[in-house]
């Protein structure tokens, strides 16, 4: 006899980003196996949300109350409907040596969240892992988002639907708000952004990072307009040598916006700590919304 390994090609390695998508919409994309052996693979796919040790591995603690800095969780939000967020076609099959399958991805999510991922393995022969991808992507209630900067947010939500109190109820009953609720009422979203300008010879060269304003495209008659977006407090920046290459603009339905930021120390910088400035950055669309971007900019030794 002559044993075989068997040997597959994916198009997509590690991450497969669904984006953004208006929650209770749907989108779809594709990715290939190509079998490059010399015989027939018989293939399963398998998602770890739908694992039967998920409700094992759900009982240990969440990164964010570990020590690890990292944003680990490969099972992330899923949906309120109990139906799963992601889903790919075909599920099982064979691959003729030689020849591709393409695979559907469908991404639907029922609420807003930013942390919907998924593990998705290609198993070949019920016993060998060939593939291992993340899945990811993001939904909102409304047709816009920006990115970028350091996340401020927790990664992991608990999926009981609840209806918190008005904030006049809230009072009345004598209940202290919670800060995420708060934030909630305040409709006001924080971004921080990190600049550190390398001190060396040249000393011109700026510290540089990038902000992305979205608009995110939907069947939905109503959010076919542009998104616009401007900055304001841009004097006090300027003075303090910070450079936003478009303070103001708009995106068209599926499109990113990717806006430059940069930072070299004015004159009078002390070096002895951090610079913190902030502005205010709104989007206008279906609805108006604001993110205040505090910018923490520092100098650092090569």
């Amino acid at each position: 006899g002559r044993g075989v390994m068997p040997s597959t090609v994916c198009s997509v390695e590690e991450v497969f980003n669904m984006g953004y998508v208006l929650a209770g919409e749907k989108a779809t994309s594709t990715f290939k196996i190509q079998n490059t052996s010399t015989l027939t693979l018989q293939y399963s796919i398998q998602l770890d949300s739908l694992s039967s040790t998920r409700d094992k591995d759900q009982q240990r603690l969440p990164s964010f109350l570990t020590s690890s800095s990292q944003r680990t969780e490969i099972v992330g939000t899923q949906n309120y409907n109990g139906l799963s967020v992601f889903s790919v076609l075909p599920a099982q099959g064979e691959i003729i040596a030689g020849k591709s399958q393409d695979f559907i991805v469908t991404f639907s999510p029922d609420h807003e969240s930013l942390y919907y991922s998924d593990c998705l393995k290609v198993v070949l022969f019920g016993k060998k892992i060939a593939h291992v991808i993340q899945l990811k992507g993001a939904a909102r209630d409304h047709p816009m988002f920006v990115e970028g900067g350091i996340p401020l947010d927790v990664p992991v939500e608990s999926l009981a639907v609840t209806s918190p109190l008005s904030s006049q109820e809230a009072l009345k009953e004598g209940h202290v708000l919670p800060l995420i609720f708060y934030y909630k009422i305040a409709s006001v979203k924080s971004i921080v952004l990190v600049l550190e300008h390398i001190e060396g010879e040249n000393s011109l060269v700026p510290a540089v990072t990038e902000l992305k304003v979205g608009a995110i495209w939907t069947a939905q008659l109503a959010s076919k307009k542009k998104v616009e977006f401007s900055f304001d407090n841009l004097s006090v920046l300027q003075e303090k040598g910070f450079t936003i290459e478009s303070v103001k603009g708009t995106v068209d339905p599926g499109q990113v916006k990717c806006i430059s930021v940069s930072w070299v120390p004015p004159a009078d910088f002390d070096a002895n700590g951090p610079l913190i400035e902030t502005a205010l950055l709104t989007l206008k669309g279906d609805i108006t919304e604001s993110y205040r971007i505090r910018f923490v900019a520092k100098v650092v030794s090569a």
